[in-house]
């Protein structure tokens, strides 16, 4: 699985017009999966995002995760995470798990999330055409990888 976790100090999701999710200060977790994802790869993620260090404290340190906080999280399903850009200037996908595969496994990390957060996980909807939104705080924005364990 790979992450893109953006520092917000607000986020949101609309689709068709209609804003289905919203959170204020906390993390925007945007989530790819590939066919070798597994729900081990998830809680492992799960326990990376929840205990991460970069809120600031009282001295403008990033000593502070989301859990610190009280803050919010949302998270999208986004396929072209896994583009392959290495050939041509059109991305291929074909790394990107299938809905049979990923959808399970994306509803898996958000319960994982949902169980070491003190407040509700928002999301948007898997594979739907979403307008995500957001403020990005730093700005801050770090890649984690599961396969690669960064």
């Amino acid at each position: 699985m790979r992450l893109v976790i953006q520092r917000v100090t607000h986020a949101s999701v609309t689709i068709d017009g209609e804003k289905v999710s919203e959170i204020a200060k906390g993390l925007l977790i945007l989530v790819g999966i590939e066919d070798a994802d597994t729900e081990s790869d998830s809680h492992w993620l799960a326990e990376k995002v929840s205990k991460i260090r970069i809120f600031d404290d009282v001295n403008g340190v990033m000593n502070l995760s989301v859990n610190d906080i009280h803050g919010e999280a949302l998270v999208v399903s986004q396929f072209t995470l896994h583009a392959l850009t290495a050939k041509g200037n059109r991305p291929s996908y074909i790394r990107a798990s299938k809905p049979g595969h990923a959808i399970p496994l994306y509803e898996h990390f958000v319960r994982e999330l949902q169980s070491l957060l003190p407040t509700k996980v928002q999301t948007g909807r898997f594979g739907a055409d979403m307008k995500v939104e957001l403020l990005n705080d730093g700005p801050v924005t770090i890649l984690m990888d599961s396969q690669r364990k960064e």
